[in-house]
């Protein structure tokens, strides 16, 4: 068997190394057209980060596991195609600022087509709209003859800084396939693939349209329970109470649970925000405007967390930041990975660059360059804004510390030293809650959490 996967990203990268090497007598080869990010597949350094990861490639990469630019051959010679491409938010035209842009998804459609002359089963990984197969569908049988195709749904439900183990043992593996003889047959093939290690009854079948939803869904209910326990912190700081005794109190109740109760500046990554929009022009275009709006307010609730961070610095700070060095500490979306897209780092520092603040940043695993592009733009430079190479650096005469990414190594910190350094009075703003907010008051520090 010959998998081919389309699209060498968070998602695809790290799921086909593992099933390259779980599964040592299939042939997986990952394709992508930007050659940097395959040349750093194979190299030693990886372009993403995620923990175990490297040790994951460099045991298949090479025997099983192959990184290619070449497109059409690897498509060609595969039985499986998985298209793990991106799919962001429009930022054009109708449905501009949620409805999924499906563009790479109709490219890739066209290039199977062109190039298939054997049946293939079409793997969708990439996180899409409801009914996204027909359209892969039509594309197909409008530009081929005589080729068999299977589309199926297989959506990740990985966690980036945990994608090695969530792929080694997944709650669940969800596969969604037509219900006629031939659906039914791709399903199998493909439940071969993920049974050589994942238990039987943890791989769900069902039909195609509900596997599509299930992400999104699965998404939206995630983010709804972080945006309820954060709109919970505000009432806690207006009110006296912890945020994090409410959410431990409640986390008891066997029918909520503890998970996703973490108060925080906002959830950010790739999926969550942009499912939810994605669902939110989906009830809109099917006449669902309450359903819509219900799950819209999850997003606003999103911003007005990382707003409200932002708007208690300035508070804080006598009502004024201005000329006022703050040290940001961390600017990854989440710890134990180098993705900042959605990150609320972003609002943040944004949120203090205009009230005229000079902002250093600090991060462990975000290059410089990309902390400054995600900013301002690409090309564009502000001498407000920097980016330090150490927690220390970035601290080193600020006014106020802001810790905005739960960087294990930021619970660590020689905080005595980090408050000798700063000017007085030293303020630190924890938007993760990770830092003893009692042990910094009595070092000195005036120190606020979420929801504290």
């Amino acid at each position: 068997m010959k998998i081919c996967c389309i699209g060498a990203g968070y998602v695809g990268g790290p799921t086909m190394a593992v099933i390259a090497l779980k599964a040592p007598d299939i042939q997986v080869t990952v394709v992508d057209m930007n050659t940097t990010r395959i040349a750093a597949w194979n190299s030693d350094t990886l372009p993403i980060y995620e923990p175990g990861l490297d040790a994951v490639v460099k045991e298949a990469r090479g025997r099983n596991l192959f990184f290619s630019t070449d497109v059409k051959g690897a498509i060609a010679s595969a039985d499986i195609i998985f298209v793990s491409v991106n799919t962001p938010t429009k930022t054009y035209g109708v449905g501009a600022g949620r409805a999924a842009d499906l563009r790479y998804i109709e490219s890739v459609a066209r290039t199977i087509a062109e190039v298939s002359t054997t049946p293939k089963i079409i793997v969708e990984k990439s996180t899409i709209p409801v009914k996204t197969a027909e359209t892969i569908q039509q594309i197909l049988a409008a530009n081929t003859s005589g080729v068999a195709f299977q589309v199926l749904s297989n959506p990740e439900f990985l966690a980036e800084g945990t994608a090695v183990p969530d792929l080694f043992n997944p709650d669940r593996v969800l596969i969604g396939g037509e219900r006629t003889p031939a659906g039914d047959a791709a399903v199998a093939k493909l439940v071969s693939v993920y049974a050589r290690w994942v238990p039987t009854e943890r791989i769900l079948t069902t039909n195609l349209w509900s596997s599509e939803l299930s992400k999104l869904v699965a998404n939206a209910f995630l983010a709804q329970r972080i945006s309820s326990i954060n709109s919970i912190s505000a009432l806690c700081e207006a009110t006296g109470a912890d945020v994090d005794e409410v959410a431990n109190a409640i986390g008891k109740d066997s029918r909520i649970g503890p998970k996703f109760l973490k108060a925080s500046v906002g959830f950010g990554g790739s999926c969550f925000q942009k499912d939810i929009l994605n669902l939110v022009y989906i009830c809109e275009t099917l006449g669902l405007p309450e359903v819509a709006a219900y799950w819209n307010g999850v997003v606003a609730m999103n911003e007005y967390q990382k707003s409200r961070f932002s708007a208690k610095i300035v508070r804080s700070l006598f009502n004024t930041v201005a000329d006022k060095r703050i040290a940001v500490l961390g600017f990854a979306f989440k710890k134990d990975t180098n993705d900042t897209r959605e990150t609320a780092a972003i609002n943040v520092v944004r949120d203090l660059l205009a009230e005229q603040a000079n902002v250093v940043v600090y991060d462990p695993k975000v290059p410089a360059a990309e902390v400054i592009a995600d900013v301002l733009g690409k090309g564009q430079s502000n001498p407000r804004l920097r980016v330090a190479k150490s927690a220390y650096e970035a601290c080193q005469g600020a006014h106020a510390v802001a810790i905005v990414t739960e960087w294990d190594e930021f619970k660590t910190l020689n905080y005595t030293k980090v408050f000798d350094d700063m000017q007085k009075p030293a303020f630190l703003f924890d938007g993760r809650n990770i830092v003893d907010l009692a042990a910094l008051r009595t070092l000195g520090f005036r120190a606020h959490g979420i929801g504290r």
